[in-house]
C-alpha cells in the first residue's frame, strides 16, 4: 500500500463564489455575535435592525474583499457584484419567506450594498501579495 504523499485541497477559483461563501460565513458569525450581545447585555430589541445593517454590510465588505484579493484586477468590480448578488439574494429570501414588498429604501440598499462591496474589492486588490 502506497501512502498518501499529497491532500486534494478545494480550491474555489471563482472570485464571485469565494467571496460569497466568506460573506456569508462572516454572516453567521455576526449574527452569532448580535445574538450573544443581544442576550447578555440590557440591550434592547429595537436595536436589532442597526446591528442586522452592521452585520450585513460587514459581511458584504469582508466579501468584497475576498473577491477582488482573489481577482487580483478590478477590485471594484467583482466587490461591487458581489454586494449586488448579496443584497438581491437577501432581498429574494424576505420576499419569499416573509412577503416583504420592494420599496424605494431596497434601492438604497442595493447600492449601499455595492458600495461597501466595492470598497472591500478596492482595498483587497491592493492588498494582495503580487
Amino acid at each position: 500500500m502506497n501512502p498518501m504523499n499529497k491532500v486534494n485541497q478545494v480550491r474555489l477559483s471563482s472570485p464571485f463564489l469565494t467571496g460569497l461563501l466568506h460573506s456569508l460565513g462572516a454572516l453567521v458569525i455576526g449574527t452569532l455575535l448580535t445574538s450573544f450581545i443581544l442576550w447578555s447585555s440590557s440591550a434592547q430589541e429595537s436595536s436589532l435592525s442597526t446591528l442586522a445593517y452592521i452585520t450585513h454590510g460587514l459581511s458584504i465588505f469582508i466579501g468584497g474583499w475576498v473577491s477582488g484579493k482573489r481577482a487580483g484586477r478590478k477590485g471594484w468590480y467583482f466587490g461591487g457584484m458581489l454586494g449586488l448578488i448579496y443584497s438581491v439574494s437577501v432581498w429574494v429570501a424576505g420576499f419569499l419567506a416573509f412577503d416583504t414588498p420592494f420599496q424605494p429604501g431596497t434601492i438604497l440598499l442595493v447600492g449601499l450594498a455595492f458600495a461597501a462591496g466595492a470598497l472591500g474589492g478596492i482595498i483587497g486588490v491592493n492588498s494582495s501579495s503580487k
